[in-house]
């Protein structure tokens, strides 16, 4: 059954590459009436109806040196899809070369396996970028806040529902395959940064430095309560509406650049972005003024964060690769195997030391009695794992993390086993330092009791019998 399907689609695609190259050639007479497709990207749409959709594949379709599907002075197009046009050029062996570089800029490679396990790799031997990505989760929690200190001068009004129906439930439906999400959001008001800006006379604005915005988060992470009862990680984007006695208000870079999008991102933690009102045109304008927030431009910022926080940052590329932006899904096809590929590493990862951890400490606890379902949980966590490295190994993806995910739920319910946690938690030497300042004031009299008793009985025993 799946060669009789795969056969009629190779035909397929041989016959569309056929009709491309004869288009384009202008030798085949077979098909005149065919245009030549404008542009790479509708050939990546045309192919990607063709080619072979499974997470985890790639197809590489080799164009000829004069083709003019690829731009002028680029030589690989990577798509939207799991697939790339590769112009051909020069020999053989370089034709080789540059297929291997597309493919090691499009899969898991060995520094991704690294930044992967992060948490477990020396600091010397990682890139600072590689620890800002978000820990592998079963789900997250994305909170949306408007930050309104000064609701006397202004009225804000955002359709935060429209625009997380409109640019974040595209993305958020792709990543659904990763994790379980949700979405919220609050408005705060009376809600201040924590850090007073900079007067700048030139260009009479505020500015925040590169060096006072660490001290910007922990002030408001106050005021958003929305990580204290919750159980998956929380992302939090925060729209800041600056006051109107620090307006406006720019972020400057390290360099003391004015930074363009006016945000900046915490790794593992979300990201703000300041979002200026333009002042009345008349000083006696009635207050409070009311601004509308163009949701576009601000989920354009906060879409680019939420790819920085999964790690989804392009890498970089040689300057004849032209890479196709996401659209309106937030993410290409080829970036979500990646993204599933990292997080099946790292769930292997988390199950074997969290496996090894409980192994090491009930191994302290002597006479420990571990009941069935605890057994099975583990048995359960270990075959989960041998089977993600198996399908992992055979290129079967979606399987694989499947897999890696029930492996971490298993390992967490044996190691936080209701049965185990008084042990874990109360070996015998805290016992024994739990227990002794109770007993020791009762056993100190009866054994000095005890102690008497031993001498009279003594003392009995030294005196001489007395005879009649």
């Amino acid at each position: 059954m799946r060669c009789a399907i795969a056969a009629p689609r190779l035909r397929r695609r041989q016959r569309w590459l056929q009709r491309l190259h004869e288009s384009e050639t202008g030798i085949g007479v077979k098909f005149p009436t065919l245009p030549a497709l404008p542009s790479s990207p509708e050939a990546d749409a045309a192919l990607h109806r063709l080619q072979d959709t499974t997470l985890g594949s790639l197809t590489m379709y080799v164009v000829p040196e004069t083709s003019s599907l690829l731009p002028q002075g680029v030589s690989v197009y990577v798509g939207k899809h799991r697939s790339a046009l590769v112009r051909a050029g020069g020999s053989l062996a370089a034709l080789q070369a540059r297929l291997r570089e597309v493919a090691q800029a499009m899969s898991f490679t060995a520094s991704s396996i690294a930044a992967a396990l992060s948490d477990r790799v020396p600091d010397g031997q990682l890139s600072p970028d590689a620890r800002r990505t978000l820990k592998s989760s079963l789900g997250y929690e994305i909170t949306f806040s408007l930050l309104n200190p000064d609701p006397k001068s202004h009225t804000v009004d955002w359709d935060i529902e429209g625009a997380v129906n409109r640019y974040v439930k595209p993305v958020l439906d792709k990543l659904s395959l990763v994790a379980n999400f949700s979405v919220d959001s609050q408005i705060l008001y009376y809600a201040v940064l924590g850090v007073t800006p900079r007067y700048d006379k030139e260009s009479s604005s505020f500015l925040l430095s590169a060096h006072s915005l660490p001290h910007v988060i922990n002030p408001v992470e106050a005021r958003l309560g929305s990580s204290a009862a919750s159980l998956y990680p929380v992302l939090n984007f925060l729209l800041y509406v600056p006051e109107r006695s620090h307006s406006p208000l720019y972020i400057q870079d390290k360099d003391g650049a004015p930074v363009s999008t006016n945000a900046f991102h915490s790794p593992r933690w979300g990201g703000i972005m300041v979002y200026n009102v333009e002042a009345p045109a008349s000083p006696q304008a009635s207050l409070p003024l009311h601004v509308d927030v163009d949701m576009a431009r601000v989920m354009e910022v906060f879409l680019a964060q939420l790819r920085l926080l999964f790690g989804l940052s392009q890498d970089e590329v040689p300057p004849e690769f032209l890479l196709e932006g996401p659209g309106n899904e937030g993410l290409a096809d080829w970036e979500l195997d990646h993204l599933l590929w990292a997080h099946t590493v790292e769930n292997i990862a988390t199950v074997s030391t969290t496996l090894t951890s409980l192994a090491q400490l009930l191994d302290k606890i002597g006479n420990i009695v571990i009941k069935d379902d605890v057994a099975s949980e583990v048995y359960k966590a270990v075959a989960s794992v041998q089977s993600a490295v198996t399908k992992l190994s055979l290129g079967h993806l979606h399987a694989a993390f499947q897999a890696s995910k029930e492996a971490v739920t298993s390992s967490e319910r044996a190691f936080f086993d209701p049965s185990l946690l008084h042990l874990l938690y109360f070996p015998d030497d805290q016992k024994f330092a739990i227990y002794i300042p109770l007993f020791l004031p009762m056993a100190v009299p009866i054994l000095l009791s005890l102690a008497k008793i031993v001498r009279e009985t003594r003392l009995r025993k030294k005196e001489p019998t007395k005879m009649d």
